[in-house]
């Protein structure tokens, strides 16, 4: 079966080298998509904003209170009234350190529930999707979406979200106390906010190009790292890891120039954020002085003009960080709604049918397959295969490379759904199952084996969680895996990952042992004894007759000595089945046959044959 980093991507995300061509939804709609997540959290989330804006209001009522003490107590001289306003100014910094305390532990817990809701929701959905599915998608750009997009949301949940109402409401009532004061200075400082408004819209729609690239990069990036860690031993083989190195090297110095890009957008918002405001300051304080120099207003009056005024410098100068957390928000979201947003799961029946008594009789009926990313010009891999396996019955499925023997067998769990005719299973089209019901009834060994980082009991009964050490050490005899017993730990040793601190042969072992344990009526084995020397397979092959003998089996076989375990042989050529029966007859009665079958001699000398024939009695 094809894998995911061997497969052409039929629709690549876009990456550093591929602008996105996606059509960019509002940041305000996307952001508006999580509140199914934020709803547990909502009551919490309410009272963080309250809790926020009521800090935000105790600090506007100090420039008030300071203003009253200069135009009483200070202008009257009377110092024994200043006691009062001192304890009322206390209590105001007390209640505003306190509300920031509050709002920090209303919004902790609940939110990192809803980014553990998002990531298990996530990961659910990707467990969920056929193999298709995930053919598409770069596993770092998955990684990306799960980890530091998540991230962002959680940031902008926990603080942005909150500051972004806060920030606003605390500009109003900061301009209506303005406007009470002295309408005049407050005109001169409101005369701001059409050119801010307009540098925030301008900033949004161009940072969030610059935010959808830049993640993307990261994504690239996870998966180079990914493959580099999980390949080191091909790149070093070849000598090629500096060339890799030069390969991360150019996305990572890609990355760093957006970064710079996102960070110069940022230093020019923030540059007017402060400047504009800044200078509307200047001018009002010009004119506030005059003010009272004219004794138009009072000193008192001016102060606490000005200190209500610096009070809202850092609402409206984080107006522009606020922006960007938001905007690299909506791109996260975006990102994540990607995923699950992109269906192709595999179509559940409404009724199920119920096999009670699987006999393990398959068919395959006039099946057509083509890869969901083959070019649309180009022919069905599989053009009306039929095949009959009685049960109990092991068919060895020959045939050349690429001839789509691997997609046969990946069609017959659903990895993928067949694009015409049907696959039976007692005579049930197994769409007509439940998923779950037909991948307990069929048991799969691959090729390239796949082994988790686990021990080896828990990746031996990955699929047979019910199993016990009896089980296990059953299906362990059946595949010759008799290693484990000299790993550190034995059945608890744990695997590194991918299994790569074992050989080759002995991870096929291990999935071949996962495929047996759990006595499956159908067994799918795609040539799972290719990484074995000859008198290995010569072993495991013996051990493997007991299984066969109760099952329904379907095997990918290259060399005669596999196909010497087969009851008949099928032939498959040109997308169909073009011949099936023993192995003596397809030499006898078919050409093709005869010299696939030659082709894979030269594989074997004329004593391991000699020891495979004797070991096969």
């Amino acid at each position: 079966m094809p894998s995911v980093r061997s497969r052409i991507m039929a629709d690549p995300l876009p990456s550093a080298s591929t602008p996105s061509t996606r059509h960019r939804t509002p940041t305000l709609r996307t952001l508006l998509r999580l509140r199914p997540f934020v709803r547990p959290a909502r009551t919490r989330l309410l009272l963080s904003v309250l809790s926020a804006l009521l800090m935000g209001v105790a600090g506007l009522m100090i420039p008030l209170v300071v203003a009253h003490v200069i135009d009483g107590p200070v202008a009257d001289h009377d110092t024994g009234a200043l006691w009062p306003w001192a304890l009322v100014l206390l209590a105001l910094g007390v209640a505003e350190t306190a509300f920031f305390g509050i709002r920090r532990m209303l919004t902790a817990r609940p939110l990192a529930r809803v980014e553990e809701s998002m990531r298990n929701r996530l990961y659910e959905h990707l467990q969920s999707r056929p193999v298709a599915f995930l053919d598409r998608w770069q596993s770092g750009q998955l990684l990306s979406r799960a980890t530091q997009d998540l991230g962002h949301l959680r940031m902008f949940l926990s603080f942005v979200l909150v500051f972004l109402v806060v920030n606003a409401a605390v500009f109003v009532i900061g301009t209506t106390i303005l406007f009470v004061l002295n309408p005049l200075l407050a005109a001169v400082m409101s005369a701001a906010v059409v050119p801010l408004v307009l540098i925030s819209v301008w900033f949004e729609k161009r940072y969030q190009a610059l935010t959808r690239r830049s993640q993307d990069q990261i994504g690239d990036i996870a998966t180079v790292m990914e493959e580099s860690v999980l390949g080191i031993r091909v790149l070093k083989a070849f000598g090629r890891h500096r060339a890799m190195e030069r390969r991360f090297s150019e996305l990572a110095g890609e990355l760093r120039k957006t970064e710079l890009r996102k960070a110069r957008m940022v230093g020019w918002i923030w540059a007017g954020l402060i400047l504009l405001p800044e200078t509307s300051i200047a001018v009002a304080l010009y004119l506030g002085v005059r003010q009272v120099a004219d004794h138009a207003i009072t000193t008192g009056e001016l102060v606490a003009f000005f200190t209500v005024s610096l009070y809202m410098r850092w609402p409206i100068e984080s107006f522009g960080w606020l922006i960007a957390a938001t905007t690299d928000a909506g791109t996260a979201a975006a990102r994540y709604f990607e995923v699950l947003d992109a269906d192709g799961a595999l179509p559940e029946p409404e009724q199920p049918v119920e096999l009670e008594q699987v006999t393990g009789a398959l068919a395959f009926e006039g099946v057509r397959f083509r890869f969901p990313d083959a070019p649309p010009d180009s022919p069905d891999l599989l053009r009306g295969v039929d095949l009959a396996v009685r049960p109990g019955e092991t068919i060895a499925l020959v045939g050349a490379t690429g001839s789509g023997k691997t997609a046969m067998t990946a069609l017959v769990p659903r990895l993928y759904d067949v694009t015409g005719g049907r696959i039976a299973l007692d005579g049930v089209d197994i769409r007509d199952l439940a998923l779950v019901r037909l991948r307990g009834i069929v048991s799969v060994a691959f090729e390239e084996p796949v082994l988790f980082s686990m021990s080896v009991r828990e990746n031996v009964l990955l699929g047979f969680p019910d199993g016990t050490d009896a089980d296990v050490e059953r299906a362990l005899a059946v595949a010759q895996a008799d290693f484990v017993a000299g790993l550190p730990w034995g059945l608890d040793t744990r695997i590194g990952e991918e299994g790569l601190d074992l050989s080759g042969g002995q991870r096929q072992r291990l999935a071949l042992a996962r495929a047996v344990v759990s006595r499956p009526a159908v067994l799918v084995l795609d040539d799972p004894l290719s990484a074995l020397d000859v008198h290995t397979e010569a072993q495991v092959e013996k051990a493997l007759r007991s299984v066969l003998s109760t099952t329904t089996a379907l095997v990918v076989a290259h060399r005669p000595s596999t196909v010497q375990l087969a009851d008949r042989v099928a032939l498959l050529s040109g997308g169909r089945i073009t011949a099936v029966g023993t192995h003596d007859e397809l030499l006898e009665s078919s050409a093709e046959y005869r010299h696939l079958m030659a082709s894979e001699e030269p594989r074997l000398d004329a004593d391991d044959l000699a020891y495979s024939a004797e070991e096969a009695v």
